[in-house]
């Protein structure tokens, strides 16, 4: 089983749009069982706090729901738990780094270093811009997952 863990500064967001595009990704090429997808924040801002409107209401347009989700925080052990921590951003790899440690397995990524634009993802909650994140997510969790059936295939 492929686990992934999507994460961003506050676990409302792009981490939760980046959870549940991929979990929709999954389900659609029937591959649910062979993955384990979740999300968390490097802040302890929004703990316990579900996900933004902007997001659901963005991700409701495509028929996914993220009912049941609250933000969580990453953790040292997640570390060892995930075959990937997957950053919106540069400052969340800098945070995220800050709470495992290190990266001796070269499991953390940027999401958008999976396409041919690596890049950071704005921050909808100051952009106000989910359809951008949206597209900025969709692009990425796509290219992640062809990644990891490519490399399934070798």
């Amino acid at each position: 089983m492929i686990k992934i863990l999507f994460i961003c500064h506050g676990n409302i967001c792009r981490s939760p749009m980046a959870e549940f595009v991929m979990k929709d990704l999954v389900s659609k090429r029937g591959l649910s069982d062979d993955f384990f997808i979740a999300s968390a924040a490097t802040s302890r801002e929004e703990i316990g706090n579900p996900v933004h409107h902007g997001t659901r209401n963005k991700l409701a347009q495509y028929g996914i729901s993220t009912k049941g989700k609250y933000a969580i925080q990453l953790t040292k052990e997640d570390y060892q738990a995930y075959d990937y921590l997957i950053g919106m951003e540069q400052w969340n790899i800098r945070n995220i780094l800050k709470i495992i440690g290190s990266d001796p397995k070269h499991k953390v990524y940027r999401l958008l270093d999976f396409t041919d634009n690596p890049k950071d993802i704005d921050d909808p909650w100051y952009t106000g811009d989910f359809d951008k994140t949206y597209e900025d997510v969709l692009k990425g969790c796509t290219a992640l997952l062809e990644r990891i059936c490519d490399e399934k295939r070798k």
